[in-house]
């Protein structure tokens, strides 16, 4: 999986090579406590936050098998901030929220002889491709395969559902109007109706290889792969059939 990291901090050459080496500690010691230094300014408690949430968001795309890039922006602390010095390792941890996306916040704990706690704000953007439209659509149009498309979105700023895969909103019906390039969420979408109550339909009963089609008549609305009820108009029996295209029903023998 490939995954990319953008910083937005602008360091001192020796500023960059302490935290660097702070980072690293907390890459490969996520939970566990971070070297102290000395002195704790702004910076190296920026530069704690970072190392820790470059770990934590690695493996929450890894333990979620989510694909994408991400982007941590660690928001600036106040100059002025002076803390005892540490005589133990520092400790940072995620306070909120569960996940390590969008709006965080990381408790950097001293547990020494002078203890302290800061809590540093920062910014989790993940960038991953959903379906996005091409053109407005109205309220209750079908979506066809020209008028979905993927691109990269921060999904950090989705609260509702979004979708990675076009097949998911082909043939489903909008319920509310959308303008071009406007991501696609699950409450947009509804499930279209391609069979409805009194249509005539075909009845395909299958077993291996062998099928057998019939007449039927739909007892209920239907859309792609849901099941519904049919009669037989052969025996007159009345069944649940799962719809596969307009007009078509199959069931299992």
């Amino acid at each position: 999986m490939n995954v990319n990291t953008t910083f937005f901090r602008r360091l001192t050459s020796t500023c960059r090579r302490l935290l660097g080496a702070i980072a690293a500690a907390c890459l490969f010691n996520a939970g566990s406590p971070a070297l102290a230094d000395p002195l704790t300014l702004p910076d190296l408690l920026i530069g704690v936050t970072q190392g820790f949430l470059e770990f934590t968001v690695e493996d929450y795309l890894a333990s979620s098998q989510t694909e994408g890039r991400y982007e941590i922006e660690v928001k600036q602390l106040d100059p002025r901030l002076r803390l005892p010095t540490c005589d133990k390792e520092l400790t940072a941890s995620l306070e909120s929220p569960a996940k390590p996306v969008g709006r965080v916040t990381v408790k950097v704990r001293c547990d020494g002889t002078s203890p302290w706690t800061v809590f540093v704000p920062a910014q989790v953007r993940l960038f991953r491709e959903v379906v996005t439209s091409t053109r407005p659509l109205k309220r209750a149009a079908i979506i066809e395969p020209a008028d979905v498309i993927l691109r990269e979105r921060d999904i950090s700023l989705i609260n509702q559902g979004y979708l990675t895969n076009v097949d998911q909103a082909i043939g489903q019906k909008i319920v509310r109007p959308m303008v071009n390039d406007q991501v696609i969420t699950l409450v947009h979408l509804e499930q279209a109706e391609v069979v409805r109550k009194g249509d005539q339909v075909v009845i395909t009963a299958r077993s291996g290889t062998l099928s057998v089609r019939m007449p039927g008549e739909a007892l209920a609305n239907g859309g792609m792969n849901q099941q519904i009820r049919v009669k037989n108009l052969n025996s007159q029996r009345v069944i649940k059939a799962q719809v596969i295209a307009p007009g078509q029903v199959e069931v299992a023998m």
